[in-house]
Parts: structure tokens; C-alpha cells; sequence
């Protein structure tokens, strides 16, 4: 019986075969599965508007750009992008969108779904690939709850994955102290206005040496707010 190969090309020998190739084929599944489990990969999509099929081959690390841990897309593109795995594949990646243009990106199965970068979104998301569709977790950080470390350091904007839809903090677990510079606050995004008047608004609140301003960003109006000493 010959050989066979899993889904990420790593080859099963069959007892009695392959004499005298065991060393060189065990050190390729093992590059196999170093590429799997580390593997980063900087893949120019650049273009106009097309589709990337990501292969495996079995049995070698060479043109298996799909079996990557990391997968990075660059260039410049002038189209929205489709970048496709092998269906029944499973496993998860970290997808980095470094292309340039404003224009879609989507990972996905070549025959199922997976998630879209906008054309705005040059971010990073984590994905795993169940055989079928590729679902993204980036937005699932529940574990975080279990970090022990003294504080968390983002060296980029902290965004939330959907508008009018997530919340910071939550009804009897509060943060401590919020510190900030200007407080934005804007509605003009939710569905629904205020609760008083049913209104949208867009303000500023910035901070005076001696006086605490409000500013309307609709009608560019200023306002001192009036402070009672105690």
C-alpha cells in the first residue's frame, strides 16, 4: 500500500515501505509542521480585482503557501480581492491586510465562506479554517478575563468590530478611573437618537485651565459650562 498524505501534506508511510527514506521524509513533515505551526508568509495580491488560490502540496514545504501559520497580503490593489484556502482544511491563521488601496479583502474556503476586510480595515484578524467556512475570532476576547499581567499596551487604535453594537465595561462591573484628553461623543451613528427628544448630536467636551468647554461639532456653537465653587 503507498503512502498516504493528510490535508497539510504530511506523508503516512506504510510499514515495509520507503527503505532507506524514513530520515529524509520524517525531516519533511517535520518542516510540514513547522510551517503549519509557525509559518509566516508575505503574499503580494497586488491588482486589480481577482481571486488567490493559496495550494498545499503534499509532501513538501515549496508552493504550499495555504499551510502557513501567518499570512500576510500586500501590494497595491485596484480591485476587491478573494484569497482562497483548500476546502476541508482545518486550521487557524493570523491574517495581517497590509495592501494598499480602498477596496475589499476576503479570506475564505474556495468553496465556503470566510470574513472581508473592508477597504478601510488594514488590520489583523484571527481565524480558523473548520473544513468548511473560515469563521473569525478576533472579535471573541472573553478569555481575557484570565491575563494576569499589570496592564495591557495597544501601539494602534482599539476599534470595535461593529457599530452601535459593543460595550465598554457593563451594569455592576465598572472600570475605576477613565482617563482621557477631549470626550467625543457623537449618536449621529445609532439608529435611534437620545431618549429626551429623539435627536442626534455630535459634542466635544475639552478641558480649560479654569473652565470645562462644550462644543457643538454640528453648529461649530462653544460653551462654557458654568462651575460652582464648593
Amino acid at each position: 500500500m503507498a503512502s498516504s498524505y493528510t490535508d497539510l501534506g504530511v506523508e503516512l508511510i506504510t510499514t515495509g515501505e520507503k527503505a532507506g527514506l524514513w530520515g529524509t521524509i520524517t525531516n519533511t513533515n517535520l518542516q510540514i509542521v513547522e510551517q503549519e505551526v509557525g509559518g509566516y508568509l508575505a503574499k503580494s495580491i497586488a491588482g486589480g480585482a481577482a481571486q488567490t488560490d493559496l495550494a498545499i502540496v503534499d509532501g513538501s514545504t515549496s508552493s504550499s503557501d495555504a499551510r502557513n501559520a501567518i499570512i500576510e497580503l500586500t501590494g497595491s490593489i485596484s480591485g476587491n480581492q478573494i484569497v482562497t484556502i483548500p476546502d476541508s482544511l482545518e486550521k487557524n491563521y493570523v491574517i495581517v491586510n497590509s495592501t494598499v488601496g480602498n477596496h475589499t479583502v476576503q479570506f475564505k474556503t474556495l468553496s465556503g465562506t470566510g470574513p472581508t476586510f473592508s477597504g478601510t480595515d488594514k488590520g489583523i484578524k484571527i481565524v480558523f479554517s473548520n473544513g468548511t467556512n473560515i469563521i473569525d475570532v478576533s472579535g471573541t476576547f472573553s478569555a481575557l478575563g484570565a491575563i494576569s499581567t499589570g496592564a495591557i499596551t495597544a501601539t494602534g487604535h482599539v476599534v470595535p468590530g461593529a457599530n452601535d453594537t459593543y460595550d465598554l465595561g457593563a451594569n455592576g462591573n465598572v472600570w475605576r478611573h477613565v482617563y482621557t484628553g477631549d470626550l467625543h461623543l457623537n449618536n449621529e451613528h445609532k439608529t435611534e437618537g437620545n431618549v429626551v427628544d429623539g435627536s442626534k448630536g455630535s459634542w466635544t467636551l475639552q478641558e480649560g485651565s479654569d473652565d470645562i468647554f462644550l462644543i457643538n461639532n454640528k453648529s461649530n456653537e462653544k460653551f462654557r459650562l458654568k462651575l460652582e465653587k464648593i
